[in-house]
Protein backbone atom coordinates (compact mmCIF):
# COMPACT_ATOMS: atom_id res chain seq x y z
CA UNK A 1 0.00 0.00 0.00
CA UNK A 2 1.32 3.31 -0.98
CA UNK A 3 1.68 5.81 1.79
CA UNK A 4 0.15 9.31 1.85
CA UNK A 5 3.28 11.38 1.05
CA UNK A 6 4.22 8.47 -1.19
CA UNK A 7 1.20 9.72 -3.71
CA UNK A 8 2.45 12.89 -4.20
CA UNK A 9 5.76 11.97 -5.76
CA UNK A 10 5.48 11.51 -9.53
CA UNK A 11 6.07 7.81 -10.20
CA UNK A 12 7.93 6.63 -13.09
CA UNK A 13 4.97 4.76 -15.10
CA UNK A 14 3.08 8.72 -14.58
CA UNK A 15 3.33 10.53 -18.73
CA UNK A 16 5.61 12.60 -18.89
CA UNK A 17 3.46 15.17 -21.41
CA UNK A 18 2.25 18.18 -19.91
CA UNK A 19 -0.74 18.67 -18.52
CA UNK A 20 -3.91 20.75 -18.79
CA UNK A 21 -3.01 23.16 -15.54
CA UNK A 22 0.43 22.89 -16.65
CA UNK A 23 -0.41 24.71 -20.00
CA UNK A 24 -2.81 27.14 -18.08
CA UNK A 25 -0.15 28.19 -16.01
CA UNK A 26 1.94 28.83 -18.62
CA UNK A 27 -0.77 31.50 -20.12
CA UNK A 28 0.10 33.64 -17.16
CA UNK A 29 3.39 34.18 -18.83
CA UNK A 30 1.93 35.88 -21.66
CA UNK A 31 0.72 38.70 -19.96
CA UNK A 32 3.74 39.03 -18.07
CA UNK A 33 6.37 39.22 -21.30
CA UNK A 34 3.59 41.30 -22.73
CA UNK A 35 4.15 43.78 -19.71
CA UNK A 36 8.11 43.31 -19.64
CA UNK A 37 7.63 44.51 -23.65
CA UNK A 38 5.93 47.62 -22.78
CA UNK A 39 8.18 48.58 -19.59
CA UNK A 40 11.02 48.53 -21.43
CA UNK A 41 9.60 50.25 -24.50
CA UNK A 42 8.48 53.14 -22.14
CA UNK A 43 12.14 53.29 -20.80
CA UNK A 44 14.70 52.43 -23.37
CA UNK A 45 17.56 53.94 -21.23
CA UNK A 46 20.45 51.42 -19.62
CA UNK A 47 18.89 51.50 -16.16
CA UNK A 48 15.09 50.92 -17.88
CA UNK A 49 17.11 47.42 -19.58
CA UNK A 50 18.25 46.40 -15.97
CA UNK A 51 15.08 47.03 -14.20
CA UNK A 52 12.89 44.88 -17.01
CA UNK A 53 15.73 42.32 -16.53
CA UNK A 54 14.96 42.36 -12.90
CA UNK A 55 11.39 41.80 -12.93
CA UNK A 56 11.82 38.96 -16.02
CA UNK A 57 14.05 37.19 -13.82
CA UNK A 58 11.62 37.37 -11.28
CA UNK A 59 8.52 36.19 -13.20
CA UNK A 60 11.08 33.94 -14.92
CA UNK A 61 11.87 31.92 -11.59
CA UNK A 62 8.05 31.40 -10.72
CA UNK A 63 7.56 29.57 -13.88
CA UNK A 64 11.35 27.68 -13.43
CA UNK A 65 10.59 26.80 -10.12
CA UNK A 66 6.78 25.57 -10.23
CA UNK A 67 8.15 23.95 -13.25
CA UNK A 68 10.39 21.65 -11.24
CA UNK A 69 7.45 21.19 -8.62
CA UNK A 70 5.18 19.65 -11.62
CA UNK A 71 8.33 17.80 -12.63
CA UNK A 72 8.75 16.19 -9.26
CA UNK A 73 5.41 15.77 -8.01
CA UNK A 74 2.42 13.68 -9.47
CA UNK A 75 0.47 16.30 -11.52
CA UNK A 76 -2.52 14.15 -11.24
CA UNK A 77 -2.71 14.48 -6.98
CA UNK A 78 -5.07 17.48 -6.00
CA UNK A 79 -2.45 18.72 -3.77
CA UNK A 80 -0.08 19.40 -7.30
CA UNK A 81 -3.58 20.68 -8.97
CA UNK A 82 -4.16 22.83 -6.56
CA UNK A 83 -0.51 24.66 -6.01
CA UNK A 84 -0.29 25.37 -10.10
CA UNK A 85 -3.88 26.87 -10.21
CA UNK A 86 -2.71 29.17 -6.95
CA UNK A 87 1.40 29.85 -9.05
CA UNK A 88 -1.21 30.10 -11.96
CA UNK A 89 -3.14 33.28 -9.91
CA UNK A 90 -0.04 34.47 -8.39
CA UNK A 91 2.06 34.79 -11.66
CA UNK A 92 -1.29 36.82 -13.12
CA UNK A 93 -1.31 39.31 -10.00
CA UNK A 94 3.07 39.55 -10.61
CA UNK A 95 2.05 40.26 -14.42
CA UNK A 96 -0.23 42.86 -13.50
CA UNK A 97 1.75 44.83 -11.43
CA UNK A 98 4.90 45.14 -13.81
CA UNK A 99 4.05 48.45 -15.15
CA UNK A 100 4.27 50.32 -12.10
CA UNK A 101 6.14 47.19 -9.76
CA UNK A 102 9.01 50.07 -9.02
CA UNK A 103 6.39 52.50 -8.64
CA UNK A 104 2.67 51.86 -6.94
CA UNK A 105 2.42 48.60 -7.16
CA UNK A 106 5.90 46.92 -5.33
CA UNK A 107 3.53 45.80 -2.21
CA UNK A 108 1.44 43.40 -5.08
CA UNK A 109 4.60 42.52 -6.89
CA UNK A 110 6.93 41.53 -4.19
CA UNK A 111 3.78 39.69 -3.07
CA UNK A 112 2.49 37.94 -5.56
CA UNK A 113 6.37 36.41 -5.72
CA UNK A 114 6.62 35.56 -2.27
CA UNK A 115 3.12 34.24 -1.86
CA UNK A 116 3.86 31.77 -4.90
CA UNK A 117 6.70 30.51 -3.33
CA UNK A 118 5.50 30.17 0.23
CA UNK A 119 2.16 28.50 -0.56
CA UNK A 120 3.80 25.82 -2.88
CA UNK A 121 6.49 25.31 -0.44
CA UNK A 122 4.60 25.38 2.39
CA UNK A 123 1.92 22.54 1.07
CA UNK A 124 4.62 20.61 -0.05
CA UNK A 125 6.24 20.40 3.62
CA UNK A 126 3.08 19.41 4.97
CA UNK A 127 2.22 16.70 2.29
CA UNK A 128 5.69 15.08 2.84
CA UNK A 129 4.83 14.98 6.29
CA UNK A 130 7.38 11.62 7.07
CA UNK A 131 8.98 11.18 3.64
CA UNK A 132 12.65 11.48 2.93
CA UNK A 133 11.76 13.81 0.71
CA UNK A 134 10.16 16.36 2.83
CA UNK A 135 13.83 17.74 3.80
CA UNK A 136 14.38 19.12 0.50
CA UNK A 137 11.13 20.75 0.13
CA UNK A 138 11.96 22.25 4.21
CA UNK A 139 15.06 23.31 2.49
CA UNK A 140 13.44 25.11 -0.30
CA UNK A 141 11.25 26.42 1.79
CA UNK A 142 13.80 28.24 4.23
CA UNK A 143 15.61 29.59 0.97
CA UNK A 144 12.44 31.24 0.29
CA UNK A 145 11.73 32.38 3.49
CA UNK A 146 15.08 34.08 3.57
CA UNK A 147 14.49 35.82 0.18
CA UNK A 148 10.92 36.90 1.01
CA UNK A 149 12.80 39.32 3.86
CA UNK A 150 14.29 41.39 0.82
CA UNK A 151 11.52 41.08 -1.66
CA UNK A 152 9.02 42.95 0.91
CA UNK A 153 10.87 45.27 2.65
CA UNK A 154 12.08 46.74 -1.08
CA UNK A 155 7.87 46.92 -1.71
CA UNK A 156 7.42 48.78 1.42
CA UNK A 157 10.86 51.08 1.03
CA UNK A 158 10.93 52.39 -2.60
CA UNK A 159 14.03 54.41 -2.20
CA UNK A 160 15.65 50.85 -1.66
CA UNK A 161 13.52 48.23 -3.52
CA UNK A 162 16.12 48.09 -6.54
CA UNK A 163 18.88 46.83 -4.50
CA UNK A 164 16.99 44.95 -1.78
CA UNK A 165 15.06 42.92 -5.05
CA UNK A 166 18.36 42.72 -6.39
CA UNK A 167 19.71 40.53 -3.62
CA UNK A 168 16.65 38.59 -2.85
CA UNK A 169 17.01 37.89 -6.57
CA UNK A 170 20.56 36.82 -5.85
CA UNK A 171 19.63 34.30 -3.16
CA UNK A 172 16.93 32.74 -5.21
CA UNK A 173 19.01 32.16 -8.34
CA UNK A 174 22.29 30.93 -6.50
CA UNK A 175 20.19 28.88 -3.79
CA UNK A 176 19.04 25.75 -6.09
CA UNK A 177 22.57 26.17 -7.62
CA UNK A 178 24.39 25.58 -4.35
CA UNK A 179 21.67 22.61 -3.70
CA UNK A 180 20.06 24.76 -1.12
CA UNK A 181 22.48 24.69 1.85
CA UNK A 182 20.28 24.59 5.01
CA UNK A 183 21.80 24.63 9.13
CA UNK A 184 21.29 21.21 10.25
CA UNK A 185 20.11 19.82 7.18
CA UNK A 186 22.66 19.80 4.85
CA UNK A 187 21.96 21.03 1.49
CA UNK A 188 20.42 18.76 -1.45
CA UNK A 189 22.06 16.40 -3.05
CA UNK A 190 21.96 16.26 -7.33
CA UNK A 191 19.87 12.97 -6.90
CA UNK A 192 17.07 14.73 -5.43
CA UNK A 193 17.46 17.40 -7.90
CA UNK A 194 16.81 14.55 -11.04
CA UNK A 195 14.63 16.16 -13.64
CA UNK A 196 12.86 13.94 -15.94
CA UNK A 197 14.39 15.11 -19.31
CA UNK A 198 11.36 14.21 -21.44
CA UNK A 199 8.99 16.38 -19.64
CA UNK A 200 11.76 19.28 -18.62
CA UNK A 201 12.57 19.74 -22.56
CA UNK A 202 9.09 19.49 -23.69
CA UNK A 203 8.12 22.45 -21.03
CA UNK A 204 11.18 24.37 -22.47
CA UNK A 205 10.13 24.38 -26.23
CA UNK A 206 6.65 25.24 -24.93
CA UNK A 207 7.46 28.08 -23.34
CA UNK A 208 10.06 29.10 -26.07
CA UNK A 209 7.11 29.34 -28.54
CA UNK A 210 4.77 31.53 -25.80
CA UNK A 211 7.70 33.81 -26.36
CA UNK A 212 7.66 33.87 -29.59
CA UNK A 213 3.40 34.15 -29.63
CA UNK A 214 4.39 37.14 -27.58
CA UNK A 215 6.72 38.34 -30.64
CA UNK A 216 4.49 37.52 -33.19
CA UNK A 217 0.96 38.95 -31.47
CA UNK A 218 3.41 42.42 -30.48
CA UNK A 219 3.80 42.66 -34.32
CA UNK A 220 0.19 41.92 -35.90
CA UNK A 221 -1.44 43.96 -32.97
CA UNK A 222 1.36 47.34 -34.24
CA UNK A 223 0.92 46.28 -37.26
CA UNK A 224 -2.78 46.48 -37.33
CA UNK A 225 -2.76 50.20 -35.82
CA UNK A 226 -0.81 51.15 -38.78
CA UNK A 227 -2.35 52.26 -42.34
CA UNK A 228 -0.98 49.00 -43.92
CA UNK A 229 1.12 50.77 -46.33
CA UNK A 230 4.32 49.21 -47.86
CA UNK A 231 6.93 50.40 -45.93
CA UNK A 232 4.91 49.23 -42.73
CA UNK A 233 3.82 45.53 -44.16
CA UNK A 234 7.94 45.12 -45.13
CA UNK A 235 8.77 45.61 -41.54
CA UNK A 236 5.77 43.26 -40.55
CA UNK A 237 7.73 40.67 -42.27
CA UNK A 238 10.67 41.29 -41.80
CA UNK A 239 9.62 40.78 -38.07
CA UNK A 240 7.67 37.25 -38.96
CA UNK A 241 10.71 35.89 -40.34
CA UNK A 242 13.03 37.05 -37.58
CA UNK A 243 10.48 34.90 -35.34
CA UNK A 244 10.72 31.80 -37.93
CA UNK A 245 14.28 31.99 -38.22
CA UNK A 246 14.57 32.18 -34.02
CA UNK A 247 12.68 29.14 -33.84
CA UNK A 248 14.94 27.71 -35.65
CA UNK A 249 17.77 28.27 -34.39
CA UNK A 250 16.66 27.40 -31.23
CA UNK A 251 14.78 23.94 -32.35
CA UNK A 252 18.70 22.51 -34.22
CA UNK A 253 19.54 20.75 -32.98
CA UNK A 254 20.34 21.33 -29.58
CA UNK A 255 16.46 21.95 -28.83
CA UNK A 256 15.93 18.65 -29.92
CA UNK A 257 18.55 17.12 -27.25
CA UNK A 258 17.78 18.36 -24.42
CA UNK A 259 15.59 15.91 -23.21
CA UNK A 260 17.82 12.85 -23.24
CA UNK A 261 20.97 15.31 -22.37
CA UNK A 262 19.17 15.87 -18.66
CA UNK A 263 18.47 12.38 -18.48
CA UNK A 264 22.41 11.40 -19.10
CA UNK A 265 23.74 14.31 -17.44
CA UNK A 266 24.04 15.53 -13.94
CA UNK A 267 21.46 18.02 -13.07
CA UNK A 268 24.45 20.11 -11.34
CA UNK A 269 25.07 20.71 -14.83
CA UNK A 270 21.94 21.33 -16.55
CA UNK A 271 19.00 20.42 -14.70
CA UNK A 272 19.57 24.20 -13.36
CA UNK A 273 22.03 25.40 -16.16
CA UNK A 274 19.47 25.59 -18.61
CA UNK A 275 17.08 27.71 -16.46
CA UNK A 276 19.69 30.37 -16.89
CA UNK A 277 20.37 29.83 -20.10
CA UNK A 278 16.62 29.57 -21.20
CA UNK A 279 16.03 33.04 -19.11
CA UNK A 280 18.96 35.01 -21.56
CA UNK A 281 16.83 33.34 -24.88
CA UNK A 282 14.00 34.28 -23.07
CA UNK A 283 15.33 38.00 -22.36
CA UNK A 284 16.21 38.20 -25.93
CA UNK A 285 13.44 37.40 -27.27
CA UNK A 286 11.18 40.47 -25.45
CA UNK A 287 13.70 43.07 -26.64
CA UNK A 288 12.88 41.51 -30.35
CA UNK A 289 9.73 42.19 -29.80
CA UNK A 290 10.53 45.60 -28.24
CA UNK A 291 12.24 46.65 -31.60
CA UNK A 292 9.20 45.00 -33.82
CA UNK A 293 7.22 47.54 -32.31
CA UNK A 294 9.52 50.40 -33.46
CA UNK A 295 10.34 49.34 -36.63
CA UNK A 296 6.51 48.40 -37.44
CA UNK A 297 5.82 52.20 -35.91
CA UNK A 298 8.18 54.05 -37.48
CA UNK A 299 10.22 51.75 -40.73
CA UNK A 300 11.16 54.91 -42.64
CA UNK A 301 12.77 57.23 -39.68
CA UNK A 302 16.10 56.67 -38.99
CA UNK A 303 17.38 55.58 -35.80
CA UNK A 304 19.00 56.84 -32.75
CA UNK A 305 21.99 53.97 -31.37
CA UNK A 306 19.12 53.71 -28.25
CA UNK A 307 16.66 52.10 -31.16
CA UNK A 308 19.21 50.30 -33.19
CA UNK A 309 20.48 48.62 -30.63
CA UNK A 310 17.17 47.58 -29.18
CA UNK A 311 16.27 46.31 -32.83
CA UNK A 312 19.74 44.40 -33.26
CA UNK A 313 20.20 43.75 -29.22
CA UNK A 314 17.72 41.20 -29.32
CA UNK A 315 18.79 38.58 -31.83
CA UNK A 316 22.02 39.57 -30.25
CA UNK A 317 21.05 38.16 -26.49
CA UNK A 318 18.90 35.67 -27.97
CA UNK A 319 22.24 34.51 -29.85
CA UNK A 320 24.44 34.40 -27.05
CA UNK A 321 22.44 32.22 -24.99
CA UNK A 322 21.49 29.78 -27.84
CA UNK A 323 25.76 29.61 -27.85
CA UNK A 324 25.53 28.74 -24.45
CA UNK A 325 23.02 26.35 -24.32
CA UNK A 326 24.72 24.27 -27.21
CA UNK A 327 28.50 24.44 -25.51
CA UNK A 328 26.06 22.98 -21.69
CA UNK A 329 24.08 20.39 -24.32
CA UNK A 330 26.95 19.09 -26.30
CA UNK A 331 29.90 20.95 -26.10
CA UNK A 332 29.65 22.12 -29.53
CA UNK A 333 30.55 25.94 -30.14
CA UNK A 334 28.72 27.23 -33.24
CA UNK A 335 31.16 29.80 -35.24
CA UNK A 336 28.33 30.82 -38.00
CA UNK A 337 26.81 32.03 -34.55
CA UNK A 338 29.48 33.06 -33.02
CA UNK A 339 30.40 35.53 -35.96
CA UNK A 340 26.97 36.04 -36.40
CA UNK A 341 26.42 37.68 -32.99
CA UNK A 342 29.91 39.79 -33.88
CA UNK A 343 28.28 41.03 -36.74
CA UNK A 344 25.02 42.40 -35.20
CA UNK A 345 27.84 44.18 -32.01
CA UNK A 346 29.51 45.99 -34.65
CA UNK A 347 26.20 47.00 -36.40
CA UNK A 348 24.66 48.11 -33.80
CA UNK A 349 27.57 50.53 -33.00
CA UNK A 350 28.25 51.72 -36.68
CA UNK A 351 24.82 51.87 -38.22
CA UNK A 352 22.41 54.55 -38.59
CA UNK A 353 19.95 53.76 -40.80
CA UNK A 354 15.82 53.40 -41.47
CA UNK A 355 14.53 51.20 -39.13
CA UNK A 356 13.46 49.07 -41.69
CA UNK A 357 17.01 48.81 -43.18
CA UNK A 358 18.55 47.91 -39.69
CA UNK A 359 15.43 44.99 -39.13
CA UNK A 360 16.31 43.83 -42.23
CA UNK A 361 19.87 43.45 -41.37
CA UNK A 362 19.05 41.52 -38.26
CA UNK A 363 16.96 39.74 -39.94
CA UNK A 364 19.63 38.78 -43.22
CA UNK A 365 22.32 37.84 -40.33
CA UNK A 366 19.95 35.03 -38.29
CA UNK A 367 19.05 33.95 -41.72
CA UNK A 368 23.00 33.53 -43.11
CA UNK A 369 23.38 32.20 -39.59
CA UNK A 370 20.57 29.40 -39.51
CA UNK A 371 21.76 28.29 -43.15
CA UNK A 372 25.15 28.07 -41.69
CA UNK A 373 24.49 26.52 -38.74
CA UNK A 374 22.38 23.84 -41.02
CA UNK A 375 24.90 23.12 -43.30
CA UNK A 376 27.51 22.63 -40.47
CA UNK A 377 25.06 19.88 -39.09
CA UNK A 378 24.20 18.13 -42.24
CA UNK A 379 28.25 17.74 -42.75
CA UNK A 380 28.89 16.72 -39.16
CA UNK A 381 26.76 14.25 -39.55
CA UNK A 382 27.55 12.75 -42.57
CA UNK A 383 31.20 12.81 -41.44
CA UNK A 384 30.05 10.87 -38.23
CA UNK A 385 28.20 8.31 -40.23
Amino acid sequence: MVSRPERLLRRSDTPLSATFLELFFDLAFVLALSQLAQHLLHDLTLAGVLRTAMLLAGVWWIWVTTTWFADWYDPESPVVRAVLVAATLGSLLAGVAIPQALDGRGVLFAGAYVAVHLIRGTVTVVALRGHPRQTRALRILCWFSVSAVPWLAGAFLPQWRVPLWLLALAIDLTGPRLGWPTPRMGWTTWQELHLAGEHFAERYQQIMIIALGELVLVAGLTYGGTRLELPQTAAFLLVFVTAVLIGLLYATPAGQRLGPAIEHAGPSRLGVLTGYLHLVMVAGIVVTAVGSELTIARPTEVGDMTVVVVILGGPMLFLAGRILFSLAIHRRLSWPRVVGLLVLAGAAAVLRLPLLAVSAVAAGVLLVVTVLDHAGIVSYRSRSQ
